[in-house]
């Protein structure tokens, strides 16, 4: 199975987070299933007249092509044309080529938040107009019409992260290899079910101290970051706290709060990153599956049950007061 990969509106991170696949190596891993680059603008060799003569054999179909990578989200502007992001040397838009070369592929797979919705090239005014492969946020529609299918009768595929998980886009990529990946097996904003129906909550080191409802009040406090520090991964898709990243890390393992960053306009969130809000001193955003009462009423009682030694913890960077071993019978 070959891959074409292009880079777009976007910090190229996703590409570096590939990188950091293990055991195998990305190379490696591909190579044994069978995968390769027709071409990488980072890591392929050729460049310049080999390249533009590599995308007209595709756009012509005198390559076949397997798989369109697209990473980095797609400027439109300005009104409609892309000309704010040439393809260098080719006279064209990326958006023009994007929607040629999807035309050929037999699936298409949008790397990471920006290219799956628009991620954080569309925040703020947005004024070049950058939109996602085939959202525009959370709207179906983007560089390619919501109705799009690619040859294999597929959407788009949004392996969506900021960045996204080297595993996620391996694993997708061999499953297209091996024909086991269908719509069935995509959720509804088009993200692989194989981590899209994970919680980020799945795992978090921090679960002992949400359980007790004991909150950090601080970033590099050890308690849960749900109530004062914006943390989402009670809501947000992703098995990040089951297969770490380089092995053992995540945002949350790390101290920081889950921002959303595998769902459409996560950028914009209309508050601090690192800020809950509330209404009446409750955090609006609860737990995606729990009626507010019921959390409310566990909430209570937790907080009411709360050991000395989480509760005295959850607001230190480290263990103060380590668990008591109970005395054994004499």
């Amino acid at each position: 199975m070959n891959v074409l990969w292009l880079q777009s509106a976007g910090c190229g991170g996703c590409t570096m987070s590939l990188l950091c696949a293990e055991a195998p190596n990305v190379f490696d891993l591909l190579e044994g299933a069978g995968i390769e680059f027709l071409w990488h603008p980072a890591l392929s060799e050729e460049t310049g007249a080999a390249v533009r003569r590599l995308l007209e054999q595709v756009e012509s179909s005198e390559v076949p092509l397997d798989v369109l990578c697209v990473e980095g989200s797609i400027v439109t502007g300005p009104r409609g044309t892309g000309r704010f992001h040439m393809l260098s040397g080719t006279g064209r838009s990326m958006l023009d080529w994007v929607r040629n070369l999807a035309q050929k592929a037999q699936h298409v797979v949008a790397v990471g938040t920006c290219a799956a919705y628009g991620g954080i090239t569309s925040a703020g005014g947005n004024p070049a107009s950058a939109i996602g492969v085939q959202y525009d946020g959370h709207h179906n529609g983007g560089a390619l019409p919501a109705d799009f299918r690619s040859r294999s009768g597929l959407p788009v595929i949004n392996v969506a992260g900021c960045p996204t998980h080297p595993d996620w886009v391996t694993e997708t990529l061999m499953l297209l290899a091996s024909g086991s990946l269908s719509a069935a097996d995509l959720d509804t904003l088009a993200r692989p079910k194989f981590y899209a129906e994970h919680l980020v909550h799945h795992a978090c080191p921090k679960n002992e101290f949400y359980e007790y409802k004991a909150s950090a009040t601080r970033l590099s406090e050890m308690g849960c970051m749900m109530e004062n520090l914006g943390c989402v991964g009670t809501q947000a898709v992703g098995d990040c706290n089951i297969r770490g990243w380089n092995g053992e890390g995540s945002c949350t393992r790390a101290g920081y709060p889950c921002i959303n960053c595998t769902a459409p306009e996560f950028e914009e969130p209309n508050h601090a990153f690192t800020e809950t809000p509330k209404f009446a001193g409750i955090p609006v955003g609860l737990p995606s599956d729990m009626p507010k009462a019921w959390f409310m009423a566990l909430a209570s009682l937790s907080k009411a049950a709360t050991p000395d030694r989480i509760a005295r913890n959850a607001v230190s960077d480290r263990i103060k007061v380590p668990p008591k071993q109970k005395a054994g019978k004499t």
